[in-house]
């Protein structure tokens, strides 16, 4: 039976006007919140701004949540957020000698965020990364000195939600080097706030395109211990060697084991954690990632290792061998370690709520793309319409759970 152009398009419209309906009716559950740092925005938020999605509980997907609010400086590059999901902090690294801050906002139940002014605060330098410990008592700062400011990692205490006053900093510095010039790339802390680590390379060992002027070894991490009021102590035998250019750290959540990834070698760094917060070397390691790998993190049963790729934008999946902490990249079922995002990805979360979703930003794609993750296998496949437009350049990801459900963690 031959059909008529107009009945094909009658036809077609019917068609389409049905299933709209039908998608119309059917519930969409909210399961996280996932919030996204851009670089740049619109009206009050043109230096920088944070926006806002609801993931749906069945695929993952993401939808325009609540409207995006100001960073509260310039160019955001860091997100962080409590155990309790109340509050967000965003690192603001500014452009020049303006707009670098940390800055605090309120999580409400629907997500929107509420700036708390009088708990954000401005700085001399750079901040680059932040971290804040499960008992929500202290926010950890990376810093990028520049001039006669040393880069630094501080500590600031926290009264309900709110940071204070620092409690106190330490230099990151090259032993044997301390007149090198050294840039901080990411800071983690472990589950139960034992200690915290600090990545960075040495700027004056590693400097592509610039002068070199030293022979110290390029990538390392220093790890402290934190004591009361957020005291740090450097750990016996920090800091230790991280490759070339670390770009991001993660620990797992029963604070047995330490990743950290290496921009330049193309490598997955891990690390055993000792009681005393020393760092050994995985026998194994380093573990191959695709190229110019920029961030890490572990899904919340701390069962598998998510790297995202820059260059081949991409994310590597690994299993995690328990016994050891060593990475396998036996969950991909196609036997490729790749799994394709948007262009660009420096950011990678998996969602607290399931453990089931995991979600890259990319910076040069202006976007984030989505992915289901199979909690047996670890395996990947992306999320429905992925990926989903952003403002211009995401830099950072957080997400928090929506409702009162239970979360996908394990006890440290």
């Amino acid at each position: 039976m031959k059909f008529s152009k107009l009945s094909q398009l009658f036809l077609v419209s019917t068609t389409g006007l049905l299933l709209a309906s039908l998608l119309t009716s059917c519930e969409i559950s909210t399961i996280d919140y996932v919030f996204v740092a851009d670089s740049a925005g619109s009206g009050t938020g043109a230096a920088g701004q944070i926006e806002t999605y609801a993931a749906d509980s069945e695929t993952g997907a993401l939808r325009v949540g609540p409207a995006p609010v100001p960073s509260g400086g310039v160019n955001p590059v860091a997100l962080a957020v409590t155990s309790d999901y109340q509050n967000l902090y965003v690192a603001n690294a500014g452009t020049g000698s303006g707009g670098s801050s940390v800055v605090h906002f309120d999580i409400a139940a629907n997500g929107v965020l509420t700036m708390k002014e009088t708990a954000s605060f401005s700085t001399a330098v750079s901040p680059v990364s932040l971290a804040v410990n499960a008992a929500a008592t202290d926010l950890f700062v990376a810093y990028n000195g520049s001039g006669a400011n040393p880069s630094q990692l501080a500590v600031f205490p926290i009264a309900s939600g709110a940071p204070g006053s620092s409690a106190g900093a330490v230099t990151l510095a090259v032993p044997g080097h301390l007149n090198d010039v050294v840039v901080p790339t990411g800071v983690d802390v472990l589950a139960n706030g034992s200690a915290v680590y600090v990545i960075g390379y040495d700027q004056s060992a590693y400097n592509p395109g610039g002068t070199v002027t030293s022979t110290a070894n390029p990538g390392w991490i220093w790890g402290y211990t934190v004591g009361s009021g957020g005291a740090l102590t450097p750990v016996s035998g920090s800091p230790w060697e991280a490759g070339v250019k670390p770009t991001s750290v993660v620990s797992d959540p029963a604070n047995r084991f330490v990743y950290v990834t290496d921009f330049a070698s193309n490598e997955l760094v891990g690390y055993i954690v000792q009681s005393t917060g020393v760092l050994d070397f995985m026998v194994s390691g380093p573990y191959k990632t695709g190229s110019e790998p920029q961030a890490v993190t572990v899904d919340p049963r701390g069962l598998f290792v998510y790297v995202a790729n820059s260059l081949d934008s991409s994310i590597s999946a690994y299993d995690i061998t328990l016994s050891t902490g060593a990475p396998s990249t036996a969950v991909n079922t196609t036997g490729s370690s790749a799994n394709a995002t948007d262009t660009t990805p420096v950011a990678v979360i998996v969602d607290p709520s399931l453990g089931r979703f995991a979600y890259t930003a990319n910076l040069q794609g202006n976007s984030v793309s989505g992915f289901r993750l199979d909690p047996v296998t670890g395996t990947l496949t992306p999320t429905v319409s992925t990926p989903y437009p952003t403002g211009f350049k995401p830099t950072a990801l957080a997400s928090v759970p929506h409702g009162t459900h239970a979360t996908e963690t394990i006890s440290p």
